[in-house]
């Protein structure tokens, strides 16, 4: 069986459409082996906190064998595996830092909406209500409020998930990383691209799409199943429930390798622009 391999160079940096382009290929170059890694990590994620950092590493995994292969790199499964085990106990730190700022980002967002609401109610306190022409200011400055509240919530919410985004590849790829700098890091590199890695998560996601609407029929199928089955035949709720799992982690498994390539290229990517990587992907044909 021979192995022949195209390459595909440019001096530039990938548009948004090469780049899941150039994901797609490599995912498809190593399907198995990303496929198994992603299978391996989705089973870990019912074991309770050393199981979520397992996932993390063996995610991140992914990338670190992506990425070694857009520098023409490669390196195999086992010595990745072995890199991001090392680093087992720095991805649970980093997905407990992670919970924390989450927390903080929340609290803030509500708090920032509590003194949003003391505007239009130091102005109503000042209306007479019972007056027919300012009811109607009253309503639309609820609106106003809401709609500002609405759109403050979904930007902010978009913008920090993106740079936010890379915290765990950083953690797994580079040297001298630890589970503080690899926050510090997915924020450096994210800087000034953000609605850039917005459009090309946005064009991703269109990919996977379907496979997620799938996924949703087959839920509501199993759950529309379950409460029609009699509560005296525990086996077949067993079953389908078990059915259920399966078809969700095989989907899930499906999925995952796609989006931590696409992660690897935008990392590649915004690495090339700040440090002038070169790109070079390599095309593999069996």
């Amino acid at each position: 069986m021979a192995e022949n391999r195209g390459f595909y160079t440019t001096g530039q940096v990938l548009t948004v459409g090469n780049a899941v382009s150039a994901s797609v290929r490599l995912y498809r170059s190593h399907f198995k082996d990303y496929f198994l890694l992603s299978l391996k990590a989705w089973l870990w994620i019912f074991v309770p906190v050393y199981g979520w950092a397992k996932f993390c590493a063996l995610s991140a995994l992914i990338s670190r064998l992506g990425f070694g292969d857009l520098v023409n790199q490669p390196e195999s499964v086992h010595s990745g595996e072995r890199f991001v085990n090392s680093r087992l106990w720095q991805f649970l730190g980093t997905l407990i830092l992670m919970f924390f700022i989450y927390v903080g980002i929340f609290v803030s967002f509500f708090i920032l909406g509590f003194l949003l609401a003391l505007i239009p109610t130091a102005i109503l306190g000042g209306l007479d209500i019972q007056n027919p022409t300012n009811i109607g200011t009253w309503w639309v400055l609820i609106f106003l409020l809401v709609l500002l509240l609405a759109i403050v919530a979904i930007v902010g919410s978009i913008w920090l998930e993106i740079r936010f985004s890379l915290v765990t590849l950083p953690l797994a790829i580079e040297e001298n990383v630890d589970a503080t700098s690899t926050i510090g890091r997915s924020w450096e590199l994210t800087k000034g691209h953000v609605w850039r890695i917005f459009l090309i998560l946005f064009v991703a996601s269109l990919i996977t799409l379907p496979m997620q609407i799938l996924l949703q029929i087959i839920s509501f199928m199993v759950q529309g199943i379950l409460e029609f089955t009699p509560d005296n035949n525990p086996l077949l709720n067993s079953l389908l429930l078990l059915f259920f799992i399966a078809i969700f982690i095989g989907g899930s498994a499906l999925i995952l390798p796609f989006w931590q390539s696409l992660k690897a290229v935008i990392y590649y990517d915004l690495r090339s622009r700040r440090e002038g990587l070169g790109l070079k992907l390599r095309e593999r044909e069996i």
